[in-house]
């Protein structure tokens, strides 16, 4: 039970640090896009403290077996560049630019009832199950 609260806790807790750092304001997103117009940077600082955190985090836990709350840690280990990476951050940043959302901040703003952000999400949702059907997880070992 201990488990599921600490990720309840730790999801409502990435929700509000999306919203308060204006990662679900698609024109604040979009304005950080645009390098070569009137470029917002104010989202450079949110990304610069986000990969402080996971830099130090990943350092911390990566020859762990358990977490501090005793769940087992799975971290990746592929450090292959393929044609299904390079195809996913593709589609990844496409999306990201041409509507402002990346997952996370989607689904944290699922909350402002946009029927645009609903449209996303559920798009999100269509294409990973799409790809389920395509590409078939393979069994843990």
């Amino acid at each position: 039970m201990k488990h599921h609260l600490s990720a309840l806790l730790a999801g409502v807790l990435f929700g509000f640090g999306l919203a308060y750092s204006g990662m679900t304001d698609t024109h604040k997103v979009l304005g950080f896009l645009d390098i070569f117009g009137d470029w917002d940077y104010d989202l450079a600082f949110v990304m610069a403290g986000a990969l402080a955190v996971s830099i130090f985090s990943f350092r911390l836990m990566r020859n762990r077996k358990f977490s501090f709350i005793e769940c087992p840690i799975d971290l990746p280990n592929n450090q292959v560049i393929d044609r299904k990476l390079l195809s996913g951050s593709a589609i990844f940043g496409i999306g990201w630019g041409l509507f402002g959302y990346c997952p996370g901040p989607a689904l944290t703003a699922l909350i402002y009832l946009e029927p645009n952000t609903i449209l996303f999400v559920l798009s999100m949702v269509a294409g990973i199950t799409i790809h389920r059907f395509l590409q078939p997880l393979k069994p843990v070992s």
